[in-house]
């Protein structure tokens, strides 16, 4: 209907459009008689086409609501036939399902009846059991009275016993002091020494044992190992001079380096802090310092003199100043070297001057320098045999001796030194721990501690490394031999093989033969802790029992 009516609308908002476009024609004269009629015609033809479309739209309106009508109406049936079928739906279901549950509540009820009666019979069963273990238990109360009461009388004739027995065993120790002439305690005291007499030799020839079988074990083990790792690592056997000789072209040129009134040598002295030696020895000069570097500087400053020919003392100061410089280069060209040869990394620049100027410094007669980098790669060759730590154990190694390098400057022994700079220049603690017990300073902790201390004396006690002087080795001999005569029972001490062995006499009287296996093994253990030597010293003790008669 609405659909209409806006039909209509828009027609008539046409016609009236159309109306004011033919006002404006009509406005004027010349039109008028000649477009009346048409107007009237077409006046008429669009009222009879409004009132067609009215008359449609009402026709069309009454036709749609009947229509819908009907369809309601219809509708309306479905729907109450729908309600009706569910409703009959629903009572069959209601009815089918009341039934079911009639049928579950009576199956339930059957199997609870049949559960209980189950339960009850189950009851039944432990109630008897119950009564048969408490009857049992009644039997085995009274049989335990019983044996309590006659364990009771047992014990009281155990006591009865026990006083007899010990009556009797008074009496028989009284009869046995009696016979022996000791009493009780002399006769333990006796026991107890003999025990102890037992005890120690036991003990005696179990440590021999056990000392064999693992020396020999261990022996052969490091040996293979020391042997491969020697074999392994190429090192020279060149001992080096501690004092420097400085050829000269004539004796002449002395005067000069002696200068007027001794002005050039006392500068040289000065600026260097080396001793000068101008003796009888024809054409050189002895260079005289504990300091090795201070030493080459002097040494390499003569030798740039004796060249220019121009010695005086403004001379003398640029010629040792420049002697300086190439000293220092070398000491740091010397320390990369050690550094790349052993291939150890992170190292402080100042660490790597120090080990440079280990390049000067000797220990009896043996490179410094050279000493630790032969160290580093034994050590590192060791450890990779033995599956330890082959990085760290090479960088142990080779600053092993860092403290050499300052220790004409610096109060304290080279191992003290050493952990100091260690510690100062931030190096880990295994390695300053290595350095610190390579010479049994404090007891070795870890497996690269000992694998430096092993390298050390491998690389000063192969032939030809190391050379000593006859008063030290005189005195080592004559520690050795007073160390191993103060223990008691021993009368004589003999270092023999240049201090590789000892022979100790004992008194037969004061050291029993079991006695001397343990006298041996501490004699070893204190000259271990408190001497210094190259490789190892064997240990012999001798004692001998005489027995002499005469004949009359």
């Amino acid at each position: 209907m609405a659909g209409g009516f806006s039909v209509i609308a828009v027609c008539v908002m046409r016609i009236a459009s159309y109306f004011a476009i033919l006002e404006i024609y009509l406005s004027q004269e010349v039109w008028k008689p000649i477009m009346m009629p048409v107007i009237l015609a077409v006046v008429l033809i669009i009222v009879a086409l409004a009132a067609g479309l009215i008359i449609g739209a009402v026709i069309g309106y009454q036709r749609r609501k009947a229509f819908a009508e009907r369809e309601i109406g219809s509708a309306e049936e479905e729907a109450r036939r729908v309600i009706n079928e569910a409703i009959k739906s629903a009572e069959n279901k209601k009815r089918e399902a009341t039934v079911e549950a009639k049928e579950e509540i009576l199956k339930a009820r059957n199997e609870f009846e049949k559960e209980v009666k189950d339960r009850r019979s189950e009851l039944q069963r432990q109630e008897n059991r119950l009564n048969q273990k408490e009857e049992n238990l009644d039997r085995k109360t009274e049989n335990m009275e019983r044996k309590e009461e006659q364990l009771s009388a047992r014990s009281a004739q155990l006591e009865r016993d026990k006083e007899e027995i010990e009556t009797l065993k008074q009496s028989q120790l009284e009869a046995l002091e009696r016979i022996s002439g000791l009493t009780t305690e002399e006769a333990k005291r006796y026991l107890i020494e003999q025990l102890e007499d037992e005890v120690t030799h036991e003990e005696a020839l179990k440590i021999k044992e056990i000392q064999a079988r693992f020396k020999e074990e261990a022996d052969t083990y490091a040996r293979e190992q020391i042997a491969l790792a020697i074999q392994r690592c190429a090192a020279d056997h060149v001992s080096e001079a501690t004092v420097s000789v400085v050829p000269l072209p004539n004796d002449e040129m002395k005067g000069r380096i002696i200068g007027r009134e001794g002005r050039n040598i006392r500068t040289l002295e000065t600026l260097t802090g080396v001793d000068l030696i101008i003796d009888d020895t024809p054409e050189a000069i002895t260079v005289s310092c504990f300091d090795p570097v201070r030493r080459e500087i002097a040494r390499l400053a003569l030798e740039k003199l004796i060249l220019d020919g121009r010695i005086h003392p403004t001379r003398i100061e640029e010629m040792v100043e420049k002697a300086k410089r190439e000293v220092d280069a070398t000491i740091k060209a010397e320390g990369e070297r050690a550094v790349f040869e052993t291939n150890v990394h992170g190292l402080n620049p100042e660490l790597i001057k120090l080990l440079g100027r280990q390049h000067y410094r000797t220990s009896y007669g043996q490179n410094v320098l050279n000493h630790s980098i032969e160290v580093s790669h034994l050590a590192g060759l060791l450890a990779a045999e033995i599956g330890a730590n082959v990085t760290e154990a090479k960088r142990a190694g080779l600053l092993h001796d860092l403290g050499k390098s300052i220790d004409h400057e610096v109060e304290g022994s080279h191992v003290q030194i050493g952990v100091e700079l260690a510690r100062k220049y931030r190096e880990g603690e295994g390695v300053i721990h290595a350095i610190e017990a390579h010479h049994g300073d404090v007891e070795a902790r870890t497996i690269v501690a000992c694998l430096v201390q092993a390298a050390d004396a491998i690389s000063a006690a192969r032939p030809g490394a190391r050379k000593e002087n006859v008063e030290y080795y005189i005195k080592r001999l004559e520690k050795l031999e007073e160390l191993t005569s103060s223990f008691p029972g021993v009368d004589k001490a003999y270092a023999i093989q240049a201090g590789r062995e000892v022979r100790i006499m004992v008194k037969p009287e004061e050291v029993s033969e079991d006695r001397m296996v343990i006298l041996a093994r501490e004699i070893a253990k204190k000259i271990e802790d408190e001497l210094e030597y190259p490789g190892q010293i064997k240990v012999n003790l001798i004692r001998e029992t005489k027995a002499i008669e005469y004949a009359k």
